[in-house]
């Protein structure tokens, strides 16, 4: 599986099944650009077991107010739908595979 663009309007339809890892930022923030790799890395190392979507909270304001998203990059993860953890900033591999773990 590869990391999967989402906007506000398929946003929930693609986090309600199974473990997802939401990653909401924007293309302009250095945090969010540093951890795109580590998110890429994980989708390898885990795909089977976590789907990773990303949003641009630019675009798609309405997820980011829904979730009060007030820094970016803002990474939530989601067990058939219900929100089960977030993080703010950047995380290592092995933080994100350890929450993905722990709720898998």
């Amino acid at each position: 599986m590869a990391v999967l663009e989402v906007t506000d309007q398929n946003f929930e339809e693609e986090t309600n099944q199974g473990l997802v890892l939401a990653d909401l930022g924007a293309p302009w923030c250095g945090p969010c650009k540093m951890i795109a790799p580590v998110l890429d890395e994980l989708d390898e190392e885990l795909g089977e077991q976590l789907k990773i979507v990303q949003l641009d909270v630019d675009s798609n304001p309405e997820t980011a107010r829904k979730y009060d998203v007030m820094s970016i990059p803002t990474l939530l993860f989601f067990k058939d739908g219900e929100l089960v953890e977030n993080a703010v900033g950047f995380r290592t591999k092995e933080e994100l595979a350890g929450i993905a773990k722990n709720h898998g």
